[in-house]
């Protein structure tokens, strides 16, 4: 049964791709930490993992950005190979990515030897990630927060990516026409069906992702890494929280891009919709909001999180166990908070991948990880 056994990445091969010319790394099914100065390579190791989910990886890059730089000059091609262990059989993934003119590429993905595709490849493998540049979540609008629980929603729904790239085109189509002097309303209508339709998918989505979640939480212990309570604010995901149907949700939102034409054109934008929801997160050791919590406390609220959802999809029958990615995570954590940490990523079936600027960092790990020392885009398997 997917789900039922451990999954891990056995090897990964890069070619040309940041700071590595040419690089094979063999794993053994622990988790994996990787430790050296800053500037080495490290992130670029955990990016070239998140290649393997959908979407554009941790750092949100193009692919051309992505290319080995030699001498000042960007090479036109960068490659990805991994043996992934899923279960109870070995499969091999490829990536490939060619560069065109301008900065624009093609990724050529395949599985097992044959050609594949994006949904496919997430299918197979689940990966979630935290880095230093999430740390403004909570801190941050809306925005910022909306990102990171579509992150966290694309591991549990592979296509909620494609509804919201479906959803976003409708909207800007539809932001365009609402600009002329006689927008045509047949085109309207069916701008704001599509809208409606991609829109109540992704609010669905959301609203199923959160309860997943505060399941997962409330099966955590007490502990290093505080409990959230989550709400919702937007309208469609808030009609789904009261128990209305999809058909209902996407009339409910049809209604109310319909309503707001004239308001919109004014604004220049559209003013409703999932575009403009809100993940609410309070702290629940102290009942404040994460927003008013210290510094301190929003990283480990935020560490929880993850946990948390790697909880949440390994406890779904139908979704591989996930791959996680802590980049930089430990360095500001007490020594009993990275035990803690370590003992619950222990915990978890799928595999783990850490970076940090000292090996002492993870002594606390002991042999429940491997070590790689990177330098300079060099990698060594240190005991």
């Amino acid at each position: 049964m997917s789900g039922s056994g451990r999954i891990y990445l056995k090897r990964l091969a890069l070619s040309t791709f940041r700071n590595y010319g040419a690089l094979s790394l063999n794993l053994d099914g622990r988790h994996v930490c990787l430790y050296g100065r800053n500037g080495s390579g490290k992130t670029n190791l955990i990016e070239a993992v998140s290649q393997l989910a959908p979407g554009r990886g941790l750092r949100s890059a193009g692919l051309s950005v992505m290319a080995q730089v030699d001498e000042g000059i960007a090479r036109d091609a960068w490659a990805l190979g991994a043996t992934l262990f899923d279960g109870d059989i070995d499969r091999s993934i490829r990536i490939e990515a060619s560069l065109e003119g301008g900065g624009r590429g093609k990724r050529v993905m395949q599985i097992d030897g044959s050609p594949s595709t994006a949904s496919s490849l997430s299918e197979l493998v689940r990966i979630i990630w935290l880095t230093p540049a999430m740390d403004r979540v909570f801190a941050g609008g809306a925005t910022e927060r909306r990102k990171f629980l579509d992150r966290q929603t694309l591991a549990h729904f592979a296509s909620h990516g494609s509804q919201s790239t479906a959803y976003e085109k409708a909207m800007r189509e539809r932001n365009a026409l609402l600009e002329r002097d006689r927008p045509d309303p047949v085109w309207l209508d069916g701008l704001e069906a599509s809208m409606a339709d991609h829109g109540a998918q992704i609010a669905y989505h959301r609203v199923e992702t959160v309860k997943r979640l505060q399941a997962a939480i409330e099966t955590r212990p007490e502990g290093a890494f505080p409990k959230a309570d989550l709400t919702l604010e937007g309208h469609a995901e808030e009609a789904f929280a009261a128990g209305q149907s999809l058909p209902d949700v996407q009339a409910l939102l049809r209604d109310q891009y319909r309503d707001g034409r004239r308001i919109d054109a004014r604004a220049g934008r559209t003013l409703s919709g999932p575009h403009r929801s809100d993940l609410v997160v309070v702290h629940r050791p102290t009942g404040i909001q994460a927003a008013q919590c210290s510094t301190g406390q929003q990283k480990a609220l935020l560490i929880g999180l993850i946990l948390s959802n790697a909880r949440a999809l390994e406890a779904v029958e139908d979704i591989n166990n996930p791959l996680v990615l802590l980049d930089e995570a430990v360095a500001h954590l007490d020594p009993d908070r990275r035990a803690a940490l370590f003992d619950e990523l222990s915990s978890l079936r799928g595999q783990a991948w850490l970076t940090g600027t000292e090996r002492g960092l993870f002594e606390q790990f002991g042999d429940r990880a491997q070590y790689f020392e990177v330098s300079a885009g060099l990698v060594s398997e240190t005991p």
